[in-house]
Protein backbone atom coordinates (compact mmCIF):
# COMPACT_ATOMS: atom_id res chain seq x y z
CA UNK A 1 0.00 0.00 0.00
CA UNK A 2 0.93 3.33 -1.10
CA UNK A 3 1.98 5.82 1.82
CA UNK A 4 0.64 8.91 -0.42
CA UNK A 5 -2.74 10.15 1.18
CA UNK A 6 -2.65 13.20 -1.53
CA UNK A 7 -1.00 13.65 -4.46
CA UNK A 8 -1.55 17.02 -6.66
CA UNK A 9 -0.19 17.84 -10.14
CA UNK A 10 -0.54 21.17 -11.83
CA UNK A 11 -3.84 21.60 -10.37
CA UNK A 12 -5.39 25.24 -11.49
CA UNK A 13 -8.62 26.65 -10.82
CA UNK A 14 -9.99 29.35 -12.93
CA UNK A 15 -13.47 31.89 -12.06
CA UNK A 16 -14.89 34.14 -14.91
CA UNK A 17 -15.89 37.54 -13.12
CA UNK A 18 -18.18 40.07 -14.52
CA UNK A 19 -17.50 43.47 -14.47
CA UNK A 20 -20.02 46.49 -15.35
CA UNK A 21 -18.73 48.59 -17.99
CA UNK A 22 -18.08 52.28 -16.03
CA UNK A 23 -19.38 55.21 -18.44
CA UNK A 24 -16.53 57.87 -18.81
CA UNK A 25 -19.25 60.63 -20.06
CA UNK A 26 -22.19 61.87 -18.28
CA UNK A 27 -24.89 60.97 -20.35
CA UNK A 28 -25.63 57.08 -22.44
CA UNK A 29 -27.87 57.51 -25.37
CA UNK A 30 -30.68 54.65 -24.84
CA UNK A 31 -29.80 52.72 -27.96
CA UNK A 32 -26.32 52.34 -26.16
CA UNK A 33 -27.59 50.42 -23.51
CA UNK A 34 -30.25 48.70 -25.15
CA UNK A 35 -27.20 47.16 -27.79
CA UNK A 36 -25.13 46.38 -24.51
CA UNK A 37 -28.31 44.25 -22.90
CA UNK A 38 -28.42 42.26 -26.35
CA UNK A 39 -25.22 41.43 -26.29
CA UNK A 40 -25.39 40.47 -22.32
CA UNK A 41 -28.40 37.88 -23.11
CA UNK A 42 -26.71 36.73 -26.56
CA UNK A 43 -23.54 36.45 -24.39
CA UNK A 44 -25.28 34.19 -21.87
CA UNK A 45 -27.67 32.14 -23.87
CA UNK A 46 -24.10 31.22 -25.92
CA UNK A 47 -23.10 30.34 -22.20
CA UNK A 48 -26.36 27.90 -21.04
CA UNK A 49 -26.07 26.21 -24.37
CA UNK A 50 -22.45 25.14 -23.96
CA UNK A 51 -22.92 24.33 -20.05
CA UNK A 52 -20.49 26.90 -19.36
CA UNK A 53 -21.21 29.22 -15.77
CA UNK A 54 -23.30 31.97 -16.94
CA UNK A 55 -21.42 35.68 -15.66
CA UNK A 56 -23.46 38.73 -15.09
CA UNK A 57 -21.73 41.79 -16.00
CA UNK A 58 -20.71 43.87 -19.50
CA UNK A 59 -16.64 42.72 -19.37
CA UNK A 60 -15.83 39.51 -18.62
CA UNK A 61 -12.20 38.38 -16.88
CA UNK A 62 -10.64 35.12 -16.15
CA UNK A 63 -9.31 34.75 -13.04
CA UNK A 64 -6.74 31.95 -11.56
CA UNK A 65 -7.33 30.96 -8.23
CA UNK A 66 -4.73 28.35 -8.30
CA UNK A 67 -2.02 28.60 -10.86
CA UNK A 68 0.16 25.16 -11.33
CA UNK A 69 -0.23 23.95 -7.95
CA UNK A 70 1.58 20.19 -7.41
CA UNK A 71 2.71 19.02 -3.71
CA UNK A 72 2.56 15.25 -2.15
CA UNK A 73 1.32 14.34 1.60
CA UNK A 74 1.96 11.33 2.84
CA UNK A 75 -0.14 9.38 5.48
CA UNK A 76 -0.04 10.67 9.18
CA UNK A 77 0.55 13.87 7.83
CA UNK A 78 -0.01 17.71 9.57
CA UNK A 79 0.27 19.86 7.35
CA UNK A 80 -0.14 23.43 8.05
CA UNK A 81 -1.65 25.58 4.89
CA UNK A 82 -0.54 29.45 5.33
CA UNK A 83 -0.89 32.65 2.76
CA UNK A 84 -2.44 36.45 3.04
CA UNK A 85 -6.16 36.79 2.22
CA UNK A 86 -6.77 35.59 -1.36
CA UNK A 87 -3.62 33.47 -1.90
CA UNK A 88 -5.60 30.31 -2.89
CA UNK A 89 -5.93 28.65 0.47
CA UNK A 90 -9.72 28.16 0.47
CA UNK A 91 -10.41 27.34 -3.15
CA UNK A 92 -7.52 24.75 -2.68
CA UNK A 93 -9.38 22.88 0.38
CA UNK A 94 -12.78 23.27 -1.55
CA UNK A 95 -11.10 21.00 -4.75
CA UNK A 96 -9.58 18.56 -2.28
CA UNK A 97 -12.77 18.26 -0.84
CA UNK A 98 -14.96 17.92 -4.27
CA UNK A 99 -16.74 21.03 -3.53
CA UNK A 100 -15.62 22.26 -6.37
CA UNK A 101 -14.13 21.17 -9.77
CA UNK A 102 -10.60 21.96 -10.99
CA UNK A 103 -10.49 23.27 -14.15
CA UNK A 104 -7.33 21.69 -14.84
CA UNK A 105 -4.76 19.29 -13.20
CA UNK A 106 -5.03 16.08 -11.13
CA UNK A 107 -5.87 14.84 -7.66
CA UNK A 108 -5.70 11.51 -5.84
CA UNK A 109 -6.54 11.25 -2.23
CA UNK A 110 -6.22 7.87 -0.69
CA UNK A 111 -9.57 7.02 1.40
CA UNK A 112 -12.58 9.02 3.29
CA UNK A 113 -12.55 13.34 3.03
CA UNK A 114 -14.09 14.95 5.92
CA UNK A 115 -13.88 18.65 5.76
CA UNK A 116 -14.70 21.48 7.99
CA UNK A 117 -14.22 24.92 5.90
CA UNK A 118 -17.21 26.77 6.71
CA UNK A 119 -19.82 27.54 9.33
CA UNK A 120 -22.72 25.47 7.99
CA UNK A 121 -20.61 23.35 5.55
CA UNK A 122 -21.79 19.56 5.07
CA UNK A 123 -24.94 20.37 7.42
CA UNK A 124 -28.99 20.80 6.77
CA UNK A 125 -30.52 24.02 8.56
CA UNK A 126 -33.62 21.87 8.63
CA UNK A 127 -32.42 18.85 10.24
CA UNK A 128 -31.76 18.61 13.73
CA UNK A 129 -28.09 17.87 15.53
CA UNK A 130 -28.73 13.97 16.06
CA UNK A 131 -29.97 13.48 12.48
CA UNK A 132 -27.09 15.65 10.99
CA UNK A 133 -24.35 13.46 13.10
CA UNK A 134 -26.50 10.27 10.95
CA UNK A 135 -26.72 12.53 7.95
CA UNK A 136 -22.74 13.21 7.81
CA UNK A 137 -22.07 9.42 8.58
CA UNK A 138 -23.46 8.34 5.73
CA UNK A 139 -21.83 10.74 3.44
CA UNK A 140 -19.00 9.51 4.65
CA UNK A 141 -19.96 6.16 3.89
CA UNK A 142 -20.26 4.56 7.57
CA UNK A 143 -23.16 2.12 8.34
CA UNK A 144 -25.86 2.99 10.76
CA UNK A 145 -23.96 0.78 13.76
CA UNK A 146 -20.83 2.87 12.86
CA UNK A 147 -22.46 5.62 13.26
CA UNK A 148 -23.91 4.73 16.96
CA UNK A 149 -20.86 3.05 18.15
CA UNK A 150 -19.19 7.29 17.95
CA UNK A 151 -22.41 8.86 18.66
CA UNK A 152 -22.16 9.60 22.68
CA UNK A 153 -18.02 10.57 22.19
CA UNK A 154 -19.65 13.08 19.70
CA UNK A 155 -22.35 14.73 21.74
CA UNK A 156 -19.65 14.67 24.91
CA UNK A 157 -17.11 16.50 22.66
CA UNK A 158 -19.47 18.84 21.46
CA UNK A 159 -21.20 19.80 24.31
CA UNK A 160 -24.34 20.26 22.25
CA UNK A 161 -26.58 17.46 23.91
CA UNK A 162 -29.23 20.05 25.36
CA UNK A 163 -29.93 20.65 21.93
CA UNK A 164 -29.32 17.98 20.14
CA UNK A 165 -32.53 17.34 18.96
CA UNK A 166 -33.51 21.16 17.79
CA UNK A 167 -32.47 22.24 14.02
CA UNK A 168 -29.33 23.10 13.73
CA UNK A 169 -30.72 26.69 11.94
CA UNK A 170 -31.41 27.77 15.56
CA UNK A 171 -27.53 26.96 16.48
CA UNK A 172 -24.96 30.03 17.05
CA UNK A 173 -22.47 29.63 14.90
CA UNK A 174 -20.40 28.59 17.87
CA UNK A 175 -22.41 25.83 18.30
CA UNK A 176 -22.52 24.71 14.70
CA UNK A 177 -18.82 24.50 14.63
CA UNK A 178 -18.66 22.74 18.18
CA UNK A 179 -20.86 19.84 16.17
CA UNK A 180 -19.24 20.24 13.16
CA UNK A 181 -16.14 19.36 14.06
CA UNK A 182 -16.79 16.89 16.50
CA UNK A 183 -18.42 14.87 14.11
CA UNK A 184 -15.63 15.58 10.97
CA UNK A 185 -13.12 14.26 13.95
CA UNK A 186 -14.59 10.98 15.37
CA UNK A 187 -15.81 9.53 12.15
CA UNK A 188 -12.67 8.62 11.49
CA UNK A 189 -11.82 9.80 8.11
CA UNK A 190 -8.65 9.12 6.57
CA UNK A 191 -7.85 12.85 6.02
CA UNK A 192 -9.38 15.47 7.84
CA UNK A 193 -9.45 19.00 6.52
CA UNK A 194 -9.93 22.23 8.53
CA UNK A 195 -10.53 25.98 6.98
CA UNK A 196 -9.88 29.12 9.66
CA UNK A 197 -13.53 28.19 10.93
CA UNK A 198 -12.19 27.22 14.01
CA UNK A 199 -11.58 30.99 14.78
CA UNK A 200 -15.51 31.03 15.62
CA UNK A 201 -15.07 28.88 18.98
CA UNK A 202 -14.02 30.38 21.97
CA UNK A 203 -10.02 29.55 23.05
CA UNK A 204 -11.20 26.56 25.00
CA UNK A 205 -12.36 24.70 22.24
CA UNK A 206 -9.83 25.79 19.71
CA UNK A 207 -7.44 23.99 22.37
CA UNK A 208 -9.56 20.83 22.57
CA UNK A 209 -9.52 20.89 18.58
CA UNK A 210 -6.12 21.26 18.48
CA UNK A 211 -5.53 18.57 20.29
CA UNK A 212 -8.09 16.11 18.91
CA UNK A 213 -6.04 16.74 15.94
CA UNK A 214 -2.78 15.61 17.26
CA UNK A 215 -4.46 12.38 18.22
CA UNK A 216 -6.13 11.77 15.11
CA UNK A 217 -2.98 11.89 13.51
CA UNK A 218 -0.76 10.10 15.82
CA UNK A 219 -3.91 7.73 14.91
CA UNK A 220 -1.92 7.58 11.06
CA UNK A 221 -4.73 10.09 9.73
CA UNK A 222 -3.90 12.95 7.42
CA UNK A 223 -4.84 16.36 8.34
CA UNK A 224 -4.90 19.74 6.35
CA UNK A 225 -5.33 22.76 8.46
CA UNK A 226 -5.24 26.62 7.09
CA UNK A 227 -5.22 28.86 9.63
CA UNK A 228 -3.90 32.71 10.59
CA UNK A 229 -2.41 31.48 13.93
CA UNK A 230 1.31 30.73 13.19
CA UNK A 231 0.97 29.53 17.06
CA UNK A 232 -1.73 26.60 16.50
CA UNK A 233 0.20 26.08 13.40
CA UNK A 234 4.00 26.02 14.68
CA UNK A 235 2.36 23.29 17.36
CA UNK A 236 0.24 20.61 15.20
CA UNK A 237 1.87 20.89 11.90
CA UNK A 238 5.14 19.01 10.68
CA UNK A 239 4.77 20.45 7.31
CA UNK A 240 3.73 23.44 5.70
CA UNK A 241 2.64 24.76 2.35
CA UNK A 242 3.13 28.52 1.81
CA UNK A 243 0.64 29.90 -0.92
CA UNK A 244 1.17 33.23 -2.57
CA UNK A 245 -1.02 34.01 -6.01
CA UNK A 246 -2.41 31.11 -6.04
CA UNK A 247 0.74 29.32 -6.24
CA UNK A 248 3.06 27.05 -3.82
CA UNK A 249 5.50 29.69 -3.17
CA UNK A 250 7.51 27.65 -0.74
CA UNK A 251 6.70 24.21 1.38
CA UNK A 252 8.52 21.66 3.53
CA UNK A 253 9.34 20.50 6.92
CA UNK A 254 11.13 23.67 8.04
CA UNK A 255 7.88 25.07 9.69
CA UNK A 256 10.12 27.31 11.98
CA UNK A 257 11.52 29.17 8.71
CA UNK A 258 8.89 29.44 6.65
CA UNK A 259 6.69 30.74 9.17
CA UNK A 260 9.37 33.35 9.76
CA UNK A 261 9.87 34.04 5.94
CA UNK A 262 6.42 34.08 5.49
CA UNK A 263 5.77 37.31 8.31
CA UNK A 264 8.76 39.25 7.17
CA UNK A 265 7.04 38.98 3.62
CA UNK A 266 4.35 40.25 5.41
CA UNK A 267 5.92 42.95 7.10
CA UNK A 268 7.49 44.16 4.05
CA UNK A 269 4.19 44.76 2.39
CA UNK A 270 3.26 47.89 4.92
CA UNK A 271 6.19 50.11 5.23
CA UNK A 272 4.35 52.74 7.28
CA UNK A 273 1.34 52.11 9.44
CA UNK A 274 -1.33 53.01 6.85
CA UNK A 275 -3.76 51.31 4.57
CA UNK A 276 -5.59 52.80 1.72
CA UNK A 277 -8.41 51.12 -0.30
CA UNK A 278 -7.10 51.04 -4.12
CA UNK A 279 -8.66 48.30 -5.49
CA UNK A 280 -12.21 48.39 -7.57
CA UNK A 281 -13.90 45.84 -5.60
CA UNK A 282 -17.51 46.43 -4.90
CA UNK A 283 -18.24 48.50 -1.67
CA UNK A 284 -20.08 47.20 1.06
CA UNK A 285 -23.03 49.65 1.48
CA UNK A 286 -23.05 49.40 5.62
CA UNK A 287 -19.07 50.18 5.46
CA UNK A 288 -16.71 50.61 3.11
CA UNK A 289 -13.43 51.01 4.78
CA UNK A 290 -11.03 53.54 2.78
CA UNK A 291 -7.77 53.46 5.16
CA UNK A 292 -6.78 53.00 8.54
CA UNK A 293 -3.47 55.18 9.40
CA UNK A 294 -1.65 55.18 12.93
CA UNK A 295 -0.63 58.71 14.07
CA UNK A 296 0.51 60.87 16.67
CA UNK A 297 -1.32 63.49 18.59
CA UNK A 298 -0.92 65.51 15.98
CA UNK A 299 -2.41 63.58 13.09
CA UNK A 300 0.74 62.89 11.44
CA UNK A 301 1.81 59.30 10.55
CA UNK A 302 4.50 57.78 13.21
CA UNK A 303 6.77 55.53 11.48
CA UNK A 304 6.77 52.09 11.07
CA UNK A 305 8.68 51.37 14.43
CA UNK A 306 8.00 53.96 17.35
CA UNK A 307 8.50 53.85 20.94
CA UNK A 308 5.75 52.35 23.54
CA UNK A 309 6.06 55.71 25.27
CA UNK A 310 4.54 57.38 22.04
CA UNK A 311 0.87 58.60 22.32
CA UNK A 312 -0.46 56.60 19.18
CA UNK A 313 -3.35 57.20 17.75
CA UNK A 314 -6.18 54.43 15.45
CA UNK A 315 -7.56 56.59 13.09
CA UNK A 316 -10.10 54.81 10.40
CA UNK A 317 -11.81 56.23 7.35
CA UNK A 318 -14.69 55.06 5.72
CA UNK A 319 -18.19 55.55 3.69
CA UNK A 320 -21.47 54.38 4.50
CA UNK A 321 -24.87 54.64 2.12
CA UNK A 322 -26.83 52.91 4.30
CA UNK A 323 -26.63 53.41 7.85
CA UNK A 324 -27.65 50.61 10.20
CA UNK A 325 -28.08 50.64 14.04
CA UNK A 326 -26.62 46.99 14.57
CA UNK A 327 -23.25 48.59 12.83
CA UNK A 328 -19.98 47.90 14.71
CA UNK A 329 -16.81 48.69 14.19
CA UNK A 330 -13.75 47.97 15.90
CA UNK A 331 -10.25 46.76 15.23
CA UNK A 332 -7.63 43.80 16.10
CA UNK A 333 -4.11 43.35 17.19
CA UNK A 334 -2.36 40.14 16.49
CA UNK A 335 1.44 39.74 17.46
CA UNK A 336 4.28 38.25 14.65
CA UNK A 337 2.37 34.30 15.79
CA UNK A 338 -0.22 35.91 14.32
CA UNK A 339 -2.14 35.50 18.05
CA UNK A 340 -4.93 37.91 19.16
CA UNK A 341 -3.96 40.26 22.00
CA UNK A 342 -6.93 42.17 21.80
CA UNK A 343 -10.02 43.52 20.25
CA UNK A 344 -11.64 46.93 20.79
CA UNK A 345 -14.82 47.51 19.34
CA UNK A 346 -17.01 51.32 19.27
CA UNK A 347 -19.57 49.82 21.45
CA UNK A 348 -17.15 48.64 24.15
CA UNK A 349 -18.46 51.85 26.39
CA UNK A 350 -21.35 53.11 27.62
CA UNK A 351 -24.30 53.79 24.31
CA UNK A 352 -24.29 57.09 25.07
CA UNK A 353 -20.54 57.30 24.15
CA UNK A 354 -20.80 55.43 20.88
CA UNK A 355 -19.74 57.34 17.79
CA UNK A 356 -23.02 58.84 15.57
CA UNK A 357 -22.19 56.72 11.96
CA UNK A 358 -24.04 58.54 9.28
CA UNK A 359 -24.91 58.75 5.72
CA UNK A 360 -21.47 59.32 3.21
CA UNK A 361 -17.76 59.72 4.94
CA UNK A 362 -17.22 58.92 8.55
CA UNK A 363 -13.96 59.12 10.76
CA UNK A 364 -13.18 57.31 13.67
CA UNK A 365 -10.90 57.36 16.10
CA UNK A 366 -9.53 56.04 19.13
CA UNK A 367 -6.24 55.52 21.10
CA UNK A 368 -3.73 52.49 21.20
CA UNK A 369 -3.42 52.10 25.30
CA UNK A 370 -0.17 53.65 26.83
CA UNK A 371 2.69 51.26 27.99
CA UNK A 372 0.81 48.26 27.11
CA UNK A 373 2.49 46.42 24.27
CA UNK A 374 5.88 44.94 24.80
CA UNK A 375 8.69 45.07 22.11
CA UNK A 376 7.77 43.13 18.89
CA UNK A 377 6.72 43.07 15.86
CA UNK A 378 2.32 43.58 15.27
CA UNK A 379 -0.39 43.74 12.80
CA UNK A 380 -3.68 45.85 13.46
CA UNK A 381 -6.64 45.34 11.15
CA UNK A 382 -9.93 46.62 11.01
CA UNK A 383 -13.40 44.68 11.31
CA UNK A 384 -16.98 45.51 11.38
CA UNK A 385 -20.42 43.23 11.44
CA UNK A 386 -23.89 43.97 11.79
CA UNK A 387 -24.63 43.14 15.84
CA UNK A 388 -25.56 39.52 15.53
CA UNK A 389 -26.84 39.36 12.07
CA UNK A 390 -23.52 38.99 9.69
CA UNK A 391 -19.90 40.27 9.63
CA UNK A 392 -18.72 43.00 6.48
CA UNK A 393 -15.29 42.61 7.60
CA UNK A 394 -14.24 39.26 9.75
CA UNK A 395 -11.24 38.82 11.56
CA UNK A 396 -8.32 37.36 9.99
CA UNK A 397 -10.40 37.25 6.63
CA UNK A 398 -9.51 40.96 5.01
CA UNK A 399 -6.83 42.39 3.00
CA UNK A 400 -6.76 45.34 5.74
CA UNK A 401 -3.81 45.08 7.89
CA UNK A 402 -1.26 47.25 8.82
CA UNK A 403 2.25 46.19 10.66
CA UNK A 404 4.21 47.93 13.10
CA UNK A 405 6.37 47.79 15.63
CA UNK A 406 7.19 48.63 18.85
CA UNK A 407 10.67 49.58 20.80
CA UNK A 408 12.40 50.58 24.07
CA UNK A 409 11.18 52.33 27.17
CA UNK A 410 10.19 49.43 29.06
CA UNK A 411 10.62 51.13 32.83
CA UNK A 412 12.52 53.68 34.71
CA UNK A 413 13.84 50.96 36.65
CA UNK A 414 17.35 50.19 36.58
CA UNK A 415 16.74 46.28 36.48
CA UNK A 416 15.38 46.49 32.98
CA UNK A 417 17.68 46.38 29.82
CA UNK A 418 16.35 44.10 27.51
CA UNK A 419 12.75 42.91 26.80
CA UNK A 420 10.63 41.63 29.14
CA UNK A 421 8.75 38.11 28.75
CA UNK A 422 5.48 38.12 27.94
CA UNK A 423 3.09 39.83 25.06
CA UNK A 424 2.28 42.75 26.77
CA UNK A 425 4.79 44.66 29.19
CA UNK A 426 2.29 47.52 31.37
CA UNK A 427 4.07 49.46 33.89
CA UNK A 428 2.38 49.64 37.70
CA UNK A 429 3.06 51.14 40.86
CA UNK A 430 3.55 49.31 43.89
CA UNK A 431 2.80 50.14 47.42
CA UNK A 432 3.50 49.17 50.63
CA UNK A 433 0.63 48.43 53.15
Amino acid sequence: MSDIAISVENLSKSYLLGHNAEHTESYTALRDVLASNVRNLARKTRDMIHGRAVVQGDLIEEFWALKDVSFEIKRGDRVGIIGRNGAGKSTLLKVLSRITEPTKGRIQIAGRVASLLEVGTGFHPELTGRENIFLNGAILGMTRREIQSKFDAIVDFSEVEKFLDTPVKRYSSGMYVRLAFAVAAHLEPEVLIVDEVLAVGDAEFQKKCLGKMEQVSKEGRTILFVSHNMDAIERLCGQIIWMQGGKVHESGPCVNQIIKSYLHGKEVVNESPEWRKTDKTKSNPYFDLLSIRMTDSKGKIVPRIFSRDSDIEIQIEANISEPDKALNVGYAIYSENGEVIYWSCMTDSEEKYWPKLLTGMNRLKTSLPHRLLNEGKYTIEVMASLHNRQWIIEPGTANNSVVFGVSGGLSESPFWYAKRPGIIAPIFRWYEV
